[in-house]
């Protein structure tokens, strides 16, 4: 391939870049270009602390469960205001009142004990029953090393925030760990509230 020779105007052109053109020295240009500027270190950022809402009052007829996850379910479950006649409740936490049904949720999956619990729960307040037994089991008793820890007894944590949620909030009047005669840990007492 031949070059192609500058026309008269290109090389005018040339010659006056190169009159005002200055000689670059290369170690300055280089010193320069490998200078690095001095960056301070980024300010650590300050988080916010989080204030936490007072525990709710309970408005009356609502089951009062807070959602306090670091203490058991029992221990918060114990402490909440009893909604119920007091001696019928203290009757119910000896064991002494006889569940009307039962269902048992031991060994579902989340996704296959809460469906049926709500139509448990809304088809016995239908049916006119007010103490109902619900078996979560105690869950097992590690974790099976998956990327998102599981919480010892799943549905015995989840069962008492379904309760509290709707639609099954508007049948529930009071939820209580079972005695050990049916079940104690690993079983609720759930008392409906009378179909109007």
């Amino acid at each position: 391939m031949t070059r192609r020779r500058l026309r008269p105007d290109e090389l005018e052109l040339w010659r006056k870049v190169t009159e005002k053109a200055e000689r670059l020295d290369a170690g300055a240009a280089m010193k320069q270009a490998l200078e690095v500027t001095r960056v301070d270190p980024p300010k650590p950022r300050v988080v916010p602390r989080f204030e936490t809402l007072p525990k709710p009052a309970g408005a009356k007829g609502q089951p009062v469960i807070t959602r306090d996850v670091l203490r058991p379910v029992a221990e918060r479950l114990s402490n909440a205001q009893v909604q119920m006649d007091r001696k019928a409740f203290d009757q119910m936490r000896r064991g002494k009142l006889k569940p009307e049904a039962r269902i048992d949720l031991h060994g579902m999956t989340l996704d296959h004990a809460h469906p049926a619990l709500t139509r448990f729960i809304l088809s016995s307040q239908a049916s006119g029953r007010r103490l109902v037994l619900v078996i979560t089991g105690k869950g097992k008793a590690r974790d099976e090393g998956g990327p998102i820890p599981v919480r010892f007894g799943v549905l015995r944590h989840q069962v008492p925030q379904w309760l509290t949620m709707a639609p099954l909030s508007q049948a529930v009047l009071q939820i209580t760990p079972a005695n050990i005669r049916h079940g104690g840990t690993g079983a609720y007492y759930v008392y409906l509230r009378k179909r109007r």
